[in-house]
């Protein structure tokens, strides 16, 4: 079954069961099991043997999120403890005073919910280091400044996965950059194409039509206060009654109720543990990566985040960050016997998260393994398109395979190679174009994907519900999908760039028309 047809019916329902009955592990487990059961029927084999080496490939792909290869699956662990040491930081900054300092600051500056949900976006495309970072990150920054302007948390994860993965994908200074470099490299090696990978990646910057879409529409969507969907349930509640999430179900990542909270609390008990966080993490990215280039006569920051140890140096500046945190938190003549409850109920918040990101690291790995990703791209390789409908259908293909299979990377690593061997043989002025469309393509699957890891990410940063952040994004995530798949077929006909960004900014204002309520549309701070 694998490579074929068949492949996709896995991946397809966990999706579907996902958002019929919003229970996340259950639908999951349920694509696992298939997912392994497509991998081990074969004809020759009888069904006895093909359950019982079904349940051997889920242990043994359970396993391997932990070992691979006889060695500790270092990336999984350490985004594992990253998230564990983040619950404890969060936390402590918590019981410090510092969430409620913070937020008392804030609410004399930012006076306004759209000057509060410009904050959130800000400060996403600011820390465009690295998505996971991004994500966890801006969560803790700017949610006490949300939840004072009654923004609901639903709005505040769109807001930091609508800018986290776009904004890292067109940032040559990112870990999505430094792959995606890497990636291009080899591939202009192979069809023998003489364009420094640096250069191409900038020069696909204007021509990723749905990163800027999507980080247009984050503000636009702010400014007018549109809602769409459930999105419109989530915050006519907030604002009327307060409740940033909602009451029936249990929010990720809050632990402040049920922890002392000290009344001495500054801003500094909160920023200093972020920028101590942000510090850390980039200082070790720049050692991880420089220690890693053998030859280094040549050094520059591109190569250096080429090679860079994205979970390595997460992990090392979670330690800093939580150093800086228990020091405050210390200086703060906190009663010490509580020290440990903060810690216990600070892990014990990101649980729900790490669940879910073991079971979609499963379904992914084994997703992998049924060849879903290339089954898609060889339909495509296969099929004798029109070269002026490449962009387009390359968007659509990376899309629905990022959707598919959760790995915005994994999608790069099926679709660009198969992108620049099409476009080689055809047509070489569509090289760029049709790239840009794979990386564009991907960001949209992986947003509209309930088992992707930084939707994932997004909503336990903003403290939001998982499916509640799946089903809220979903209606923007797909217009600003459709307004580039606009702009990748207008480029493909006309071969103009700048006549597929028309189109798409044409789109936007089409939509701000069809959505805006003028009554809403208030001062920014």
């Amino acid at each position: 079954m694998a490579g074929s047809i068949y492949s996709i019916i896995p991946p397809i329902l966990a999706i579907i069961m996902v958002i019929l009955t919003r229970r996340v592990l259950l639908s999951l487990g349920v694509g696992i099991v298939s997912s392994a059961f497509l991998i081990e029927l074969k004809p020759e084999v009888s069904i006895l043997s093909t359950i019982k080496g079904t349940f051997t490939s889920i242990f043994d792909t359970f396993i391997g999120v932990f070992i691979a290869d006889g060695a500790v699956n270092t990336w999984n662990v350490y985004i594992i403890l990253f998230l564990l040491i983040l619950g404890i930081i969060t936390a402590l900054i918590s019981m410090s005073g510092g969430s409620r300092a913070f937020g008392e600051w804030a609410e004399k500056r930012v006076k306004t919910r759209v000057g509060a949900q410009f904050t959130a976006a800000f400060l996403g495309i600011l820390i465009f280091i690295d998505d996971y970072f991004n994500a966890l990150a801006v969560g803790q920054v700017s949610r006490p400044i949300t939840d004072r302007q009654k923004v609901s948390r639903a709005k505040l994860a769109y807001i930091i996965d609508s800018t986290s993965a776009p904004v890292c994908v067109i940032s040559p200074i990112s870990s999505w950059g430094a792959f995606i470099i890497a990636t291009l490299a080899g591939i202009f090696t192979k069809i023998q194409v003489d364009i420094a990978p640096l250069e191409a990646f900038v020069k696909m910057i204007p021509l990723n039509y749905y990163a800027l879409t999507s980080l247009i529409l984050v503000f636009v969507i702010a400014y007018f206060n549109i809602n769409l969907g459930s999105m419109k349930v989530h915050e006519e509640r907030a604002m009327a009654t307060g409740q940033v999430i909602d009451p029936k179900m249990a929010p990720i990542g809050d632990v402040e109720d049920e922890l002392p909270v000290s009344d001495k609390g500054t801003v500094a008990n909160l920023v200093l543990p972020i920028v101590a966080l942000i510090v850390g993490t980039v200082s070790s990215m720049l050692l991880t990566g420089y220690s890693a280039i053998e030859d280094k006569t040549n050094v520059t920051i591109f190569t250096i985040f080429e090679n860079t140890d994205v979970s390595a140096s997460l992990l090392y500046g979670g330690l800093f960050g939580l150093i800086i945190t228990l020091i405050l938190y210390l200086m703060k003549n906190m009663d010490r016997k509580s020290l440990p409850l903060g810690i216990g109920m600070g892990m014990k918040s990101m649980l729900p998260a790490i669940y879910i990101l073991i079971f979609a690291w499963v379904i992914v790995d084994l997703i992998k393994g049924l060849g879903t990703g290339e089954y898609l791209a060889s339909l495509v390789e296969n099929s004798n398109l029109n070269i002026a409908y490449l962009p387009v259908i390359l968007f659509l293909l990376a899309a629905f395979t990022a959707f598919a299979t959760g790995s915005s990377w994994g999608t790069f690593g099926i679709i660009l190679p198969i992108a620049g061997e099409i476009a080689a043989v055809t047509n070489i002025e569509m090289l760029l174009p049709t790239m840009a469309a794979v990386l564009a393509g991907a960001v949209l699957g992986d947003h509209c994907s309930p088992i992707s890891d930084t939707t994932i990410l997004s909503s336990t940063g903003a403290g939001s519900h998982h499916m509640d952040h799946v089903m809220t994004q979903l209606p923007y995530a797909l217009i600003g999908g459709a307004i580039a798949a606009v702009g990748y077929l207008v480029l493909g006909l006309t071969g103009s760039s700048l006549a597929g960004l028309a189109a798409i900014f044409l789109l936007i204002v089409l939509f701000i028309l069809l959505f805006r309520k003028k009554s809403t549309a208030t001062s920014i701070i």
